[in-house]
């Protein structure tokens, strides 16, 4: 086809099957594995090598698939920007009460960021991924499409894509589902077909976040939990450390089930209530990009994501002159939580997403006379 392709290989059987599917298709195809965790000097521990994703493992498997299926294979040193753009960013908005999702970062910074320019900059026309996405272009431009396989679909991560990326970059699992995908792997004999994907953030190594923040943090100021009346029921251990809807760890006895219902980082409280106190009808966002690159004109209808796993929600999308967005839902949302990703989809569609910054409650009912 006399197009050049970067495929990002992580060492696992999507991307592996990316790289293979592109060749096969005629590309000329070259593999990029980043490695991102080479030391930085004074930095805070992380998990066992080992066990995170792009270990040194993961490493040597994208290289024996790279050679298996016959293309030139390069690792790139990423440690300061990931710890940078991705592990400080994460330690810095639960320190700020907030619940960040890395994957918005690494994929809008270092994929579709820096491992992008790498890659035009060493010939490619285009960055391929194993994401499980796809892209339509027509006389409008560039639109980015959820998967086929809604059990893979990967599109809310990469909301933070505009059209340049878009015009760049090529997912070949978009029209498969993971099944299909371990299927070719077999079929091609990769020495990954069989590999167990990883469950968690790729830093975590097997740990739960609280014990992945505490190597990080160290210790943090304790506080209040208090009640949604103000009365204090314990004590919490650092704000870090809790995040909205959660309901175990949190040290107080009571005679119904408590929930973290909200944190306030100026009081360094954490407050709590009933499960019914979760619930919100719209969420306001900042940071707001739109795939398209301008806001639609007006309210429009979509529905929405507040977080990576939840099910999208009917809702009016309001964006704001200032670049925020409020997104109203036509039934409450179960704990939708600061620094977290609210994603607008219009049927198959992306069409942008934003940081929440903040939640309405829904009314409390009125008296009755």
């Amino acid at each position: 086809m006399g197009k050049i392709v970067a495929v990002a290989m992580s060492g696992g059987v999507d991307s592996s099957v990316a790289a293979a599917l592109l060749k096969e298709a005629g590309y000329e195809v070259f593999g990029i594995t980043l490695n991102p965790w080479v030391a930085v000097p004074g930095q805070g521990a992380v998990a066992d090598p080992r066990r995170r994703a792009c270990s040194p493992d993961d490493v040597l498997d994208a290289r024996e698939v790279a050679a298996r299926l016959g293309i030139p294979h390069y690792v790139f040193n990423v440690q300061a920007e990931f710890r940078r753009w991705v592990l400080d960013y994460y330690v810095a908005e639960y320190r700020r009460g907030r619940t960040p999702n890395p994957c918005i970062p690494c994929n809008r910074l270092i994929r579709f960021g820096l491992l992008l320019k790498k890659a035009l900059a060493l010939g490619a026309d285009y960055l391929a991924t194993g994401h499980y996405a796809r892209v339509r272009e027509d006389a409008d431009g560039y639109h980015l499409l959820r998967a086929v396989d809604p059990q893979k679909d990967q599109s809310y991560v990469l909301y933070g894509l505009g059209q340049f990326e878009l015009s760049r970059s090529l997912f070949p699992l978009g029209e498969y589902t993971k099944a299909e995908v371990r299927a070719i792997a077999a079929r091609l004999g990769l020495p990954v077909a069989n590999k167990a994907e990883s469950q968690d953030f790729c830093f975590l190594g097997g740990l739960d976040y609280r014990d992945w923040l505490a190597l990080q943090v160290g210790t943090l100021n304790p506080g209040p939990i208090e009640d949604l009346s103000g009365r204090k029921l314990g004590e919490h251990r650092g704000i870090a450390f809790y995040t909205v809807g959660q309901r175990r760890g949190l040290g107080i006895a009571a005679g119904t089930p408590l929930y973290v219902a909200a944190i306030d980082p100026t009081r360094n409280a954490v407050i709590v209530g009933p499960e019914a106190a979760l619930y919100r009808e719209s969420v306001e966002a900042e940071d707001v990009h739109y795939v398209a690159g301008r806001p639609p004109e007006g309210p429009v209808r979509i529905t929405a994501r507040i977080r990576y796993r939840a099910p999208e929600a009917p809702a009016t999308l309001e964006p704001r002159p200032d670049g925020s967005a409020v997104v109203r839902f036509d039934e409450p949302q179960r704990a939708p939580a600061p620094g977290q990703v609210v994603v607008f989809y219009r049927g198959d569609e992306v069409l942008g997403g934003g940081i929440i910054r903040r939640s309405a409650p829904v009314p409390a009912p009125a008296a009755v006379p």
